[in-house]
């Protein structure tokens, strides 16, 4: 529970970070957002990291962070320029799907699957998101609706990659965090180019509050606590936890746009949380049985018989 609630966070601060998005991409331009995104990211952390761990990080853990820096930076840009090519609504259909595409890529990885009954309740929750866009109406694919497909795609692959190479390690995660942002910044920094200068000289103070907002909470924050989570989570739960944000986002734009729901909105709503709390419960007995096999007093040498090939 004390995991879950900050992927919950992290979750409710995505959310409320695409129509923000958005409208600075008009502002100032995709790559120009993604700099000072990464710029303050990095100015944030680099202190921070000097204060907390004032000798150089291990070749392994810049290894790491680099890495995982790129497929972060990989997973922003799609979907900072598919949110500014297609609606919010089809945006946040379309990233839910990584709920469904992270235990895929674990079963995969791990040759070992989830029970049917985790892939049902994904199910479930997709279904959710579905009804919960239904009441604005869903358009014509188009080119930012595909950016966004393969931003779920990236991200289910990033979320799987992290917990493969962080969990069970001594990495600090500030410092990987750090690394990350780093990298994310001298990409886009290079990327952006001379827009980045223009981007600067258009932005306003609302403009400016709204990318440290970005920066800092859906960037510093979301990337802290998913790493430090995913070290002791499965990256299916994690999938699973951070798929509730289309849900934040409407539950945000009635709490501060004064916008209404619907029936349909509500069933929503419903079946997505229904379908993250079933899929938790079967992935947490599923871990559950897997400590008990590996604890239980004949394991072992039932495991020895079979690699002997007796």
């Amino acid at each position: 529970m004390l995991i879950d609630l900050p992927l919950l966070a992290v979750a409710a601060v995505w959310g409320s970070s695409y129509l923000t998005a958005k409208g600075l991409t008009v502002a100032g331009g995709v790559l120009s957002l993604l700099a000072l995104r990464y710029l303050i990211s990095a100015l944030a952390m680099l202190p921070v990291l000097a204060v907390r761990r004032p000798r150089r990080p291990s070749r392994r853990e810049i290894a790491v962070g680099t890495l995982l820096g790129l497929t972060q930076a990989s997973v922003l840009a799609l979907e900072t320029y598919g949110v500014a090519h297609t609606s919010a609504t089809n945006a946040g259909v379309l990233i839910s799907l990584t709920i469904l595409l992270t235990p895929m890529l674990e079963g995969v990885i791990g040759r070992r699957w989830l029970p049917p009954a985790f892939f049902l309740a994904a199910a479930v929750a997709v279904a959710g998101v579905v009804l919960l866009v239904a009441g604005p109406g869903l358009r014509a694919p188009s080119a930012g609706d595909a950016l966004i497909l393969a931003a779920a795609v990236v991200r289910a692959g990033h979320v799987t990659l992290s917990g493969h190479l962080a969990r069970g390690r001594d990495y600090d995660t500030v410092t990987l965090t750090t690394v990350q942002t780093v990298v994310g910044a001298v990409l886009f920094t290079v990327a952006a180019g001379p827009a980045l200068g223009t981007a600067i000289g258009a932005y306003r103070g609302s403009d400016w509050l709204a990318v440290v907002f970005l920066a800092l909470g859906c960037s510093v924050f979301a990337f802290l606590v998913q790493l430090w989570a995913i070290r002791r989570t499965s990256a299916a739960r994690a999938s699973l936890l951070l798929g509730t944000e289309p849900v934040w986002a409407v539950l945000i734009g009635v709490g501060l746009g004064g916008e209404r729901l619907g029936p349909m909105v509500l069933a929503g709503i419903s079946l997505v949380l229904a379908g993250t709390w079933a899929g938790q419960r079967v992935e947490a007995n599923v871990r559950r049985e897997q400590r008990e096999t590996i604890s239980s007093p004949g394991w072992l040498p039932r495991v020895r018989e079979q690699t002997t090939g007796s």
